[in-house]
């Protein structure tokens, strides 16, 4: 059986070797690129089973060449984006286009591998149906039969039929991204879309937050949010629980869930983290088991 193929594009030489270093210790078939020609190319050749797309790049950025492989109907195969600082909107803009997911530098192997096996296996998926979209997320239901897992199944049922914010907490691999693509695919808001982002400044947030209207936000590491962001946040989470009026009409239609791995409750009170913010949090947490 013919090893499963990822092609790398990024200019930055030390980034496609690091990556395909990590990839090719799990065995997976490794092909780079250093521009859009070369990434054209060797799409062209070897047919990838998934691409890994860097936003920024001299020759043609990697959303304008998302939006030609789209628009020639050639993307054949999940695209993970790669942003950098100062380019997650473009990482936004291109999951709109078709992108899969994005993750950002500097790489977490943890989540780089984790984004890699969801790519990987909607793609079977979508070459297996058709009439599904490239790029919808794969929801990965909670593995295991002990104790602690059925019971986070029941949790994550019980929270899914409600529209609350919800704080995830766990350690890092744990499946705090996981566990909010199930909620939202199990909830009234399953057909709205799901906006994830890592690390986002206030401004960036009132952007991606207009990007999840109907649908749902994903936070995967509150605690990383700026100051500005924290009271953006909470001002679009009490805006939520106010009644419905003209002054309003405006407002978005948000849930917002909040992976953390930190005690939010202990940064508050040193002052680390906005107050008010966290007692808004706080009213439903979903603790996972390590």
């Amino acid at each position: 059986m013919a090893s499963t193929r990822i092609l790398i594009v990024d200019d930055e030489p030390d980034i496609r070797e690091l990556i395909g270093e990590i990839l090719a210790d799990e065995g997976f078939d490794v092909l780079t690129a250093a521009d859009a020609a070369s990434a054209r190319e060797l799409r062209g050749q070897h047919k990838p089973d998934l691409i890994l797309l860097d936003v920024w790049m001299p020759d043609v950025d990697g959303v304008t060449l998302l939006r030609e492989w789209r628009d020639g109907d050639l993307l054949d195969c999940p695209v993970v984006m790669i942003s950098g600082h100062g380019s997650v909107e473009s990482a936004v803009e291109a999951t709109r286009l078709g992108a899969f997911d994005f993750i950002e530098k500097p790489v977490s192997m943890a989540r780089l591998l984790a984004t890699v096996g969801q790519a990987l296996e909607a793609g079977r998926q979508q070459r297996g149906d058709s009439g599904a979209r490239a790029s919808a997320p794969i929801v990965l239901e909670p593995i295991g039969r002990s104790a602690a897992v059925q019971q986070l199944k029941r949790r994550l049922e019980r929270i899914a039929n409600h529209d609350t914010a919800v704080t995830i907490l766990g350690e890092a691999g744990t499946g705090k991204a996981a566990a909010a693509r199930w909620i939202h695919a199990h909830s009234r808001r399953a057909d709205g879309p799901f906006v994830a982002l890592s690390e986002a400044d206030g401004q960036q947030l009132a952007q991606l937050a207009a990007q999840a209207d109907g649908g749902v936000l994903f936070i995967e590491d509150i605690s990383r949010l700026d100051q500005r962001g924290q009271v953006a946040l909470r001002r679009l989470l009490e805006s939520g629980r106010r009644e419905p009026s003209s002054a309003d009409s405006a407002a978005l239609n948000v849930r917002l869930l909040a992976g953390t791995s930190r005690d939010l409750g202990l940064l508050a009170r040193n002052e680390d983290f906005d107050e008010a913010l966290y007692y808004l949090l706080n009213v439903v947490v979903l603790d996972l088991p390590p």
